[in-house]
């Protein structure tokens, strides 16, 4: 039933359907609602009194006083004796969504070597949703509650001693602190270390500029970029920046691949003793070593002045957002105090299930059975090269899976990518890790962990003159 009243636009009409399963006083309010949202009905805009819109409408003169009142509530009406009910000062219409972003051209890659990315089909998903089952039966009443920010003491507990049989650190349970990834865990260092008095954070040039310098921004800090050469970070330029922070990639540097020798962990701890400094150490896949031992964690050697981040987002998958910090007790407080600030903590069921997943043994049977996976893509890249492009030099093989490739063709390397892109081959390059975008010396970041072995030879095949001098 349609209805206009005097004040109100012609085009707007409320239409009541009587063989809804809504209420009609549910259709009423949501028509007045939408009215006022979209702007038909203006600030001041004067409504019908109950008794004639209920004339009109042929409904109870209760229903429309109900009505009237929930938008009154939520601020949409304001009534006054004596006056009739209007529009409320403060309703004013939605903002309109902003114009969608045009849709980018999608072409199927015959290879996308996009880095960082673990093989998202070989998630374990069978046995996550077993741990997930197990944790929601065996989880406490108490723990449906705001739990503790620094996480679940079973997690805590089960990483810990993972951490010790791992990577070697000096891990206990009241220093560790569960957080939602990388990134979150980064905040929540820099804006510990902040607190603490440190004003300038250091980060390894080729590294992750964007990243660390966003999550200084964000703590009030400073950021400044080191090189690292063959053994890591250089320690020497580092003391000269004045910066009593710096974020490392020790077991296996992002993106170059280079393992921090033992004079150069020596070197990077005295630094942070004389300084009263601290490294935050991003352990990021350091599970993923194929042709020696995995290198223990930098924490194990200064566990008062390593702050170590650790993630699932390599082993299992980013999806999950679980990652945790191994914190110095001098800042371990802190950072638990900015996770409570943050967002109270982490969800407690994913948490629980991560726990049951490791002690049960599963975790581990899921990292043994992706290593020769990685290492056979790992092989066919090494292979694919070695056959159609041999004058390419690769680096950064030992670990992970990514590996560094150094060309020596004319162009830059946005001309490269995009012809690339042209043959449906996606490649990403070294600029995105350089603090001043260079793209010269022109190198590649290869990754090869969501990309299969025929993927990874077909997309080569495909480049192989783009990446040859002519």
């Amino acid at each position: 039933m349609p209805l206009e009243w005097s004040g109100l636009s012609p085009d707007l009409l409320l239409t009541l359907d009587r063989a809804s399963a809504e209420p009609l006083r549910v259709q009423l309010e949501r028509q007045v609602r939408d009215a006022v949202r979209g702007g038909r009905l203006g600030v001041g805009e004067r409504l019908p009194s109950s008794r004639e819109l209920a004339r009109a409408l042929g409904l109870s003169r209760g229903l429309v006083q109900d009505c009237y009142a929930q938008l009154q509530a939520e601020g949409y009406l304001v009534t006054r004796v004596g006056s009739a009910t209007r529009v409320a000062a403060g309703a004013a219409p939605a903002v309109p969504p902003a114009p969608p972003r045009p849709a980018l051209p999608h072409s199927r890659l015959i290879a996308d070597f996009r880095p960082g990315v673990p093989d998202l089909g070989s998630f374990p998903m069978a046995d996550w949703l077993w741990a997930v089952r197990e944790a929601g039966r065996t989880i406490p009443t108490a723990s449906l509650d705001y739990g503790d920010p620094a996480g679940e003491a079973g997690l805590r507990q089960v990483l810990a001693g993972y951490l010790r049989r791992v990577r070697a650190a000096a891990a206990e349970p009241d220093r560790i602190a569960v957080c939602s990834g990388h990134a979150q865990g980064l905040l929540l260092a820099l804006s510990a270390l902040a607190c603490a008095g440190v004003r300038t954070v250091a980060y390894e040039d080729p590294g992750g500029p964007r990243s660390t310098s966003g999550a200084a921004a964000w703590a009030g800090l400073d950021a400044v970029p080191v090189p690292v050469d063959e053994h890591g970070v250089d320690v020497r330029t580092l003391a000269a920046t004045g910066a009593r922070a710096v974020v490392v990639t020790p077991a296996h540097q992002w993106p170059t691949g280079v393992v921090m020798a033992p004079h150069r962990r020596l070197e990077l701890i005295a630094w942070a003793a004389e300084r009263d400094a601290f490294v935050i150490e991003d352990d990021y896949d350091a599970e993923f070593r194929y042709d020696r031992e995995p290198v223990g964690a930098l924490q194990g050697l200064a566990a008062d002045r390593v702050v170590s981040i650790g993630t699932v987002s390599k082993s299992l998958a980013p999806a999950l957002r679980i990652g945790w910090l191994l914190a110095p007790p001098s800042l371990a407080a802190a950072i638990v105090e900015h996770k409570l600030l943050n967002d109270r903590g982490s969800p407690a069921l994913d948490q629980l299930a991560l726990a049951r997943l490791i002690e049960s043994g599963r975790y581990d049977r899921h990292l043994r059975r992706m290593r020769p996976v990685y290492a056979a893509r790992r092989a066919a890249l090494v292979d694919a090269l070695a056959e159609h492009a041999p004058r390419v030099r690769v680096t950064g093989l030992d670990a992970g899976f990514h590996a560094v490739a150094h060309l020596d063709v004319p162009g830059g390397e946005a001309a490269l990518i995009d012809a690339a892109r042209t043959r449906a081959v996606g490649l990403h390059g070294m600029s995105m890790c350089r603090a001043d975008g260079a793209d010269s010396p022109l190198q590649l970041v290869l990754g090869f962990g969501n990309t299969g072995e025929r993927a990874i030879r077909a997309g080569i095949a495909a480049i192989a003159d783009l990446l040859t001098p002519h």
